[in-house]
């Protein structure tokens, strides 16, 4: 396809060659005209219409052609050749060559001298007009074939283009399918372990139920009922103040998007009775519940939350807003 373009390129710089030397035959040929008309229409016999690369130049030396022929006294066998300069110059609404094209055409006609040898060169130049007319129709069906094929080229690289593209957005969309998948796998996993940590939270406190039914029911009736579930719940109590911390700061950590891990990462200087008091609030105990666990009174785990709120506000808060929701 690119040699197409080059030799396209070619016959445009060859057609721009060979028009240039016709008009400098017509030039000396209309500088002739006025001194010695035989001389100029000898020029104008000279050039090989056929060869001709425009209209216009075509146009140009059928006009000259028409005035040497008057000019000389000459007669035309027929019309063919001024006819062309009329053609020309009245489509184009080119006034003053026109009317002279005109005044020339009545002229010739009207000559009296009717050379044989000046018939047989007009006829020669009227085949070498047909030639032209030949050779034009076949340049433009061949420039338009040219055109064609170019831009045919250009549609067939515009639609490869697009077909790179509309490749690239379905890799781009494939990518982003296979990251949902992993994303969707992953949060498959998520809810898979939560929903085990929450079917052993459920059985724990089924336990407990069972454990506590089952104590009520050997002491019911007796003197020692109230103490033995007393001393059961304390036992219960002691367990999740001692064994249960671990488990409850996991669960929030995968119930709530890692809150005590950024917590610990943005506000390492946290205390550890803090950080428990904060376990503990993030799990949602109520405050009588955390006064119990702690061993300290309710008001005093008041202030303690609100001293705990102000540092995480100041540490934690401006990288994870989520923190303050749990208070």
């Amino acid at each position: 396809m690119r040699s197409l373009l080059y030799i396209f390129i070619l016959l445009v710089l060859t057609g721009c060659s060979l028009s240039s030397a016709p008009p400098r035959v017509l030039d000396e040929a209309q500088r002739l005209m006025q001194s010695d008309p035989s001389a100029a229409l000898s020029k104008l016999n000279s050039v090989d219409v056929s060869e001709f690369r425009d209209s216009a130049t075509m146009a140009r030396w059928a006009l000259l052609y028409s005035e040497a022929m008057v000019a000389n006294r000459l007669s035309a066998p027929t019309d063919t050749i001024v006819n062309i300069a009329i053609d020309y110059y009245g489509r184009r609404n080119i006034t003053d060559e026109f009317r002279k094209a005109s005044h020339l055409k009545a002229l010739i006609r009207a000559g009296e001298n009717r050379d044989s040898l000046a018939a047989a060169l007009y006829l020669q130049k009227e085949k070498e007009f047909l030639l032209y007319k030949e050779r034009v129709k076949r340049e433009t069906f061949m420039y338009g074939g040219i055109v064609a094929l170019l831009i045919a080229f250009g549609v067939i690289v515009w639609m490869r283009q697009r077909m790179k593209m509309q490749a690239l957005q379905n890799e781009n969309l494939m990518a982003e399918a296979s990251g949902l998948k992993q994303l969707i796998e992953s949060g498959k996993e998520d809810i898979n372990r939560l929903e085990t940590k929450l079917h052993r939270l459920i059985e724990n406190r089924f336990a407990l139920i069972d454990s506590l039914c089952q104590t009520y029911y050997e002491t019911q009736g007796t003197k020692t009922e109230r103490k033995a579930i007393i001393d059961k719940v304390k036992i219960e109590i002691e367990s999740v103040r001692t064994d249960s911390l671990s488990e409850m700061e996991r669960i929030v950590n995968d119930c709530m998007d890692s809150l005590l891990v950024k917590v610990k990462e943005y506000y390492p200087a946290i205390r550890t009775e803090d950080y428990q008091l904060l376990v503990y609030l993030a799990s949602g105990l109520s405050t009588r519940t955390i006064s119990f666990l702690m061993r300290e009174t309710v008001d005093v785990i008041y202030k303690r939350k609100s001293r705990l709120k102000a540092r995480l506000k100041n540490y934690v808060e401006p990288a994870c807003p989520k923190i303050m929701s749990i208070f």
